[in-house]
């Protein structure tokens, strides 16, 4: 990452996490979970027993790869938006022989460049463009050499739930601005289930996910000049049945101020800061919210009716 590019994420990341603490329900940007330290510990709670999304996409990618593959087509570029340690996309790369290139992108460059060279030791006649952004916003693909027929993104891990059903509408038209008409997008959709299931997913036993949601702070600490008291907070998650989604909180212990960047947040005690949403879907809830962005081809959906991976093609 040059210089200017560092500069200018320096800046929003500041002017987010400022706007954020200024609300009255304080919040804080879900995707500064993803330091290296962040993405390590979530790679961790994607093995936790209590953490179904990753193992139960897995085994529907893994169960439904050929038809999977079929859709993406031959001489296809992939993007994969927030592609952390790259695990899922090594299925999906196994199954595609002609594809023309990989395009992993991420938030984190740390771990960008250790997920990318372990890729390409695994493989490599495989032409991989590495990119450093946050795609969350509107971004560029880098210039591609080689001759290809379409362009597909690859979004697991059921992340479109930490948007609000709006910005997940947003967010899916950028994606299309970024890779074109009749672009595909092979994403996970987490669905509507048992609320035990879902607090235990997000409050596991071993107290990963706890100190995944503190790390957040430590990130900010250690990227903007900020003087967050990790000790000073407890990790808080639930399910809001009304609005269908888990909220993820970290609960002050007491009255406390913050100082990032010379800004000053008071906290009082008891007193929370939103780190992330997670929406749950009905599979026609998420129909919904494609209308008029994209068509679904395909729905793939395990045996307990927990989560769906979906095929999508841009209109």
């Amino acid at each position: 990452m040059n210089s200017t590019t560092e500069e200018a994420q320096q800046e929003n990341i500041l002017s987010e996490v400022i706007k954020g603490l200024s609300k009255p329900q304080k919040s804080l940007p879900s995707k500064l979970f993803y330091d290296e330290r962040g993405s390590r510990l979530f790679d961790e709670i994607c093995k936790l027993d209590e953490y179904y999304p990753t193992q139960t996409e897995t085994k529907i990618m893994e169960d439904n790869i050929e038809e999977i593959a079929s859709h993406i087509g031959d001489e296809c570029v992939l993007v994969e938006l927030g592609s952390g340690s790259s695990v899922k996309i090594r299925l999906l790369i196994d199954h595609l022989p002609t594809l023309a290139a990989y395009i992993p992108v991420d938030i984190s460059s740390d771990h960008l460049i250790n997920s990318t060279e372990d890729l390409k030791s695994d493989h490599p006649d495989l032409v991989v463009y590495p990119l450093n952004a946050d795609y969350t916003k509107y971004f560029k693909l880098p210039a591609i050499s080689e001759s290809y027929k379409t362009i597909d993104a690859f979004y697991p891990g059921s992340t479109i739930g930490n948007f609000t059903p709006k910005e997940a509408g947003d967010f899916l038209k950028r994606i299309v601005k970024t890779c074109g008409k009749n672009s595909g997008l092979l994403i996970g959709v987490d669905l509507k289930k048992d609320t035990e299931i879902l607090n235990a997913a997000y409050n596991d036993s071993k107290g990963v996910t706890a100190e995944f949601n503190l790390n957040i702070l430590k990130h900010i600490n250690n990227r903007i000049d900020a003087d967050f008291d990790v000790k000073s907070f407890t990790h808080h998650a639930f399910y809001n049945e009304e609005f269908g989604r888990i909220e993820m909180l970290l609960i002050s212990k007491k009255d406390q101020c913050v100082s990032i960047n010379g800004y000053k947040s008071y906290l009082k005690k008891e007193e929370t800061i939103l780190t992330e949403y997670s929406y749950k879907y009905s599979l026609d809830d998420f129909a919904e919210i494609v209308a008029g962005i994209y068509n679904i081809e395909k729905i793939w959906v395990d045996k307990r009716k927990l989560f769906s991976v979906q095929f999508l093609r841009a209109l």
